[in-house]
């Protein structure tokens, strides 16, 4: 049964819920990443239900393909290190953002702000642990002075950019047509094809998730709505198979099969296909559409749809971020205890970025309101 839509939880609750839901997803996904669902079934003696520890153990520090990093134990990724930073991005802009706000704040901010990074177990630069797609921007906005509004063309098409545009749907909360358009944007200078289209898409679920009454069916329509090509084939696809499920045990397989033929990777994760991650207009990533595929399995429920991500595996750090800060963004409860437990381990304050964010939220708001007004004014003196 789907749950009752709760249209109470005010605007601070739900942009809560979305960053911490994507923090605590992202950490539990990460241990178990680039492995398939019956590996994982073998390595942890079933199902996966909350944080465990790095898959080869005490080995994490020279096991391959990991090391150096110690995933697992409570531990975020780069995906929520990427969020943390779009958020500083906000505080320090105080308005809508464009490719230029990632030229001149997001690159300066990986390159020379040292944080402590989680994986690492210690301080040091965003710049040295975010992977490759995202070591791009540093590259063409910083060295080789690219226009950021097409500096991610050249990039591995991927869903380096859509991992963390949450907080683009927060800022347009009940406005998903204006968090694609903002997410189109910013992502310009780090994705192309396929890879921006997803973040524009997820920006726009994020936001279609904060309408007060919102369901994970209206979330998905929403997507649907803005979606294109092989982007939106694919999360009509994937949700259509996804609502034959009511249990992410069963839908596992079948959210597979559902999305393999627009994925490029193929099925080996870790040895992709001639054709991943190039530009197309018939495939999509991987990730959104299983997120939004285990959101609609869990029929919105947090805790059901991050386990359904985590155990799919593949990229399901990646997927559960998505899925937690999806229906985080619905309301759905983040379990206090898994927050707790990442907060400690990763030595970060999961609810301040919440905090920052809502109160530049409302200020933009305001100023869009004022912009609004002026707009009508200037218009009705036109005769309009």
């Amino acid at each position: 049964m789907t749950p009752t839509p709760d249209e109470s939880v005010p605007l601070d609750e739900r942009i809560t819920g979305a960053l911490v839901g994507a923090a605590v997803g992202d950490a539990l996904g990460g241990p178990v990443e680039g492995h398939s669902p019956e590996q994982i079934v073998e390595r942890h003696g079933g199902r996966i239900h909350g944080i465990v520890g790095p898959w080869h153990g005490d080995a994490w520090r020279t096991a391959r393909p990991v090391a150096p990093y110690h995933k697992g134990d409570g531990h975020v990724t780069d995906d929520t290190l990427m969020t943390h930073a779009l958020v500083r991005v906000y505080a320090a802009v105080r308005d809508h953002l464009d490719a230029y706000a990632i030229a001149e704040h997001l690159v300066p901010d990986l390159m020379t702000n040292p944080r402590w990074i989680p994986e690492l177990e210690a301080e040091a630069l965003p710049l040295h642990r975010v992977f490759l797609a995202e070591k791009w921007l540093v590259t063409r906005l910083h060295y080789a002075h690219a226009d950021p509004r097409e500096a991610g063309v050249g990039n591995i098409v991927n869903c380096g950019a859509a991992m963390y545009m949450a907080p683009v749907g927060l800022v347009n909360a009940a406005n998903p047509e204006g968090a694609y358009a903002e997410a189109l944007d910013v992502a310009g200078a780090h994705q192309s094809s396929y890879g921006r289209e997803a973040a524009g898409v997820l920006a726009a679920a994020v936001a279609a998730a904060c309408t007060p009454g919102a369901t994970c069916d209206s979330v998905v329509s929403a997507c649907l709505s803005l979606a294109k090509d092989g982007t939106r084939a694919a999360i009509e696809t994937v949700c259509d198979a996804a609502s034959r499920y009511s249990d992410f045990e069963s839908a596992l397989r079948p959210l597979r099969e559902a999305v393999a033929p627009y994925d490029t990777v193929g099925p080996d994760y870790r040895a992709p296909s001639l054709g991943a991650r190039r530009p197309s207009r018939l495939h999509a990533i991987e990730e959104l559409p299983v997120a939004l595929g285990m959101v609609v399995v869990a029929r919105g429920d947090y805790r059901h749809a991050v386990l359904g991500s985590v155990n799919y595996g593949r990229d399901c750090d990646s997927i559960a971020t998505m899925a937690g800060a999806i229906t985080g963004a619905l309301g759905s409860q983040v379990p206090s205890d898994w927050a707790k437990a990442v907060a400690e381990a990763s030595r970060l304050d999961l609810h301040a970025p919440a905090r920052t964010l809502t109160e530049v939220t409302r200020e933009i708001f305001a100023r869009d309101v004022r912009r609004r007004r002026s707009h009508e004014a200037a218009f009705a003196a036109l005769g309009g």
